[in-house]
């Protein structure tokens, strides 16, 4: 296991060096969105159109985050179930450029196939934890659909947001690893 510091967008140079288990320091703009997101995000590749945001090399956090009280950025951003965006994450890597995914929980074969071919990596982060991870958010603003509320697309600064590979370039699993490991025969 190593530690890295990443700083987006990341690069294919960047993802090479990542393997399953490995802990990252994630640093610079990340985008938030969830399922109600991601369904008009594919819409709009579906019907040739611009997205609202570049996502060449960008990561997306799959989260829905709690108001702000006075004097937050933001309120309790934990990471939300994965495998929602499973039906639309293999479009936006092959068609867009995505890079990374956060969230927590499962991918499904066609999210991890997608992420071999289209050299992306699942990012795991910490669930329950979302208070904790929002003081690594410095900065939030809202940049698309703004009527979905916490399921809006919002743009975040991040510093040193803790993050474990789940799923890597080179078809590594951390869960399926996890379950042979510890496997009582």
């Amino acid at each position: 296991m190593t530690t890295h510091h990443l700083t987006t967008p990341l690069t294919d140079d960047d993802l090479s060096r990542l393997k399953i288990g490995d802990l990252v320091y994630m640093n610079g703009v990340i985008y938030t969105g969830r399922d109600a997101a991601h369904k008009r995000l594919v819409d709009l590749i579906n019907q040739g159109q611009e997205l609202p945001v570049d996502l060449k090399g960008q990561v997306i956090y799959y989260v829905g985050p709690a108001p702000a009280k006075p004097g937050q950025v933001i309120g309790s951003a934990g990471p939300t179930t994965s495998y929602r965006m499973d039906a639309y994450a293999p479009v936006l890597m092959e068609k867009k450029g995505l890079k990374g995914m956060i969230g927590k929980g499962l991918r499904n074969n066609e999210v991890k196939e997608a992420i071999k071919k289209y050299q992306a990596v699942y990012f795991g982060a910490t669930g329950g934890a979302g208070a904790l991870l929002a003081k690594c958010i410095k900065s939030s603003e809202v940049i698309a659909y703004p009527e979905l509320g916490p399921e809006a697309i919002r743009r975040l600064e991040v510093e040193n947001l803790p993050l474990t590979v789940i799923n890597d370039i080179y078809g590594g699993d951390l869960y399926e690893e996890g379950v042979k490991k510890y496997r009582v025969e």
